[in-house]
């Protein structure tokens, strides 16, 4: 290969090796909602552990998160992605090792650890990678991969465990971050720009500290409390929490005022558009990520379906959300928030027509039944995800994009957890002892109208929000948005 050539194609290698890294990232967050019946029937352990190996990646990507993209400005982008996908190599290895529930859990942890400091160093590399005129050809190819990996993950968990290759069963989910993980961490070494990092900023140990204390102190009791009928300890835990992030709240002013570079820049509460924002983020990645791993568990624990036919029946939700997607993308500078709203109205209608499903069939229901519903669900779900940030971020001034970028993907985490251990603990409150068809389907029923609650509150929380993106006439310079952009996760 000549001088020329590889000038040419290194860029490219360096995108793919990105590429490899994201979507290990995306794969991981979604396999376990078909996963999560074989790793119980084989591992055991209680009902509160399928939410946990859910929950624990997410929670642990929502604390890593907020300083992920601090650790890149510091020491690096290159040098910490390749950290971050050493790290989540070897803990997916972990993971596809694990001999009980604790084990995988704890596994789960240090995936979504390492996952925090490799997510954020991607978009900035991009930009060192391309020349302005590439960018547009560049993230072309990364937005289709993201999509897909995104819809897709279920169906490949499905596969993966239904072929039992060589053996391993559900445990290839997660051993199929060996072949990405080693072609990202190569194709990285060779093709990603050096970088020093500016040491000039500080790190805020102390703050990422009691924000991940308040966080777990909120999962925690919600997910495992169940099972133990609500001890004191929990609702004790609860009220912890707001105290711990009161203090967090507190430190950060403070730190603000003494000079040094805080956590968050709460500054951008300031902005109406932003908070309402938060909490759609908070309660739109609750529900389709709750309602998600109900989906799954219904169609094996309840009707017996097997991972793969699972994963097929949940092809018209891929389907749609991939349609979906790609209509947002063409409409997004025409639409604006009313997309926000087209999508949610859609998401709504899906769900309506699934509650009645559940309601008319029973334990009849079947995989034809459930596509037309499911489509409609993601379609209109598809049409949220591509404008959404762009969005909430329209009114965020310049010098605080960095830290509102960063704050919206922990949120989008935490949102998810919360959804797990909220709408599971009233999924498997609703199923209780008796574990029959029926009242695995009743349960689904209950968590479909409990996301159209949600999906109404979206609705309304939209109007807040501002009508146009960012990207829109607004985007920030970019030597300040690289410090801490949107991971996509």
């Amino acid at each position: 290969m000549t001088n020329e050539t590889s000038t040419k194609t290194r860029p490219w290698l360096g995108l793919f090796a990105i590429l490899a890294a994201t979507i290990m990232n995306l794969l991981d967050a979604t396999v376990v909602n078909v996963a999560g019946p074989s790793i119980r029937a084989n591992l055991g352990g209680s009902l509160a552990s399928l939410q946990w190996i859910a929950a624990a990646y997410t929670l642990a990507l929502a604390v890593g998160l907020l300083t992920g993209g601090r650790l890149g400005d510091l020491f690096g982008r290159k040098r910490m992605l390749i950290i971050g996908v050493a790290g989540f190599l070897t803990a997916s290895l972990l993971c596809g090792l694990a001999w009980s529930p604790a084990a995988l859990i704890g596994f789960r942890v240090l995936q979504g650890l390492f996952g925090a400091v490799m997510i954020p160093q991607t978009f900035g590399l991009i930009r060192d990678l391309f020349p302005p005129h590439q960018m547009g050809k560049a993230f072309g190819a990364f937005g289709p991969t993201i999509g897909l990996s995104t819809i897709l993950g279920p169906v490949v968990a499905g596969a993966l465990v239904d072929a039992d290759l060589f053996g391993t069963g559900w445990r290839m989910v997660f051993l199929i971050n060996l072949p990405l993980g080693l072609f990202a961490l190569i194709g990285g070494l060779r093709a990603l720009p050096e970088g020093r990092g500016t040491r000039t900023l500080s790190l805020d140990v102390a703050g990422a500290l009691l924000a991940g204390t308040g966080l777990v102190m909120i999962v925690y009791p919600l997910v495992q409390a169940r099972e133990l009928g609500w001890p004191a300890w929990a609702y004790a835990m609860l009220a912890g929490a707001v105290a711990v992030l009161a203090v967090f709240v507190a430190y950060q002013v403070r730190r603000k005022r003494s000079g040094r570079t805080p956590l968050v820049e709460l500054s951008v509460f300031r902005q109406r558009s932003y908070t309402s924002g938060v909490l759609f983020v908070l309660v739109f990645f609750g529900a389709i990520v709750g309602f998600s791993l109900s989906v799954g568990l219904v169609l094996q624990l309840g009707l017996g379906f097997s991972p793969m036919h699972a994963s097929l029946t949940m092809v018209g939700w891929a389907l749609g959300a991939f349609l979906g997607s790609a209509f947002a993308a063409t409409t997004m500078a025409k639409l604006g928030r009313n997309l926000l709203h087209i999508g949610l109205a859609g998401m709504a209608g899906g769900l309506v027509w699934l509650y009645l499903v559940f309601h008319t069939q029973g334990a009849a229901v079947h995989t034809g039944s459930l596509f037309g519903p499911l489509l409609a669900y993601g379609l209109g779900m598809g049409m949220i995800f591509v404008p959404l940030f762009d969005i909430i971020m329209g009114r965020v001034a310049d010098h605080e994009v960095g830290s509102a970028s960063a704050m919206l993907e922990s949120l989008q985490q935490l949102g998810s957890s919360l959804g797990v251990a909220v709408l599971g603990t009233i999924f498997f409150t609703t199923v209780g002892v008796q574990f029959t068809p029926a009242s695995f389907v009743h349960a689904s029923g209950v968590i479909a109208l409990v996301a159209l609650g949600l999906t109404v509150v979206a609705f309304g929380l939209g109007f807040l929000l501002p009508k146009r993106a960012r990207s829109a006439g607004h985007a920030p310079q970019p030597e300040v948005a690289r410090a801490g952009e949107p991971a996509l996760v």
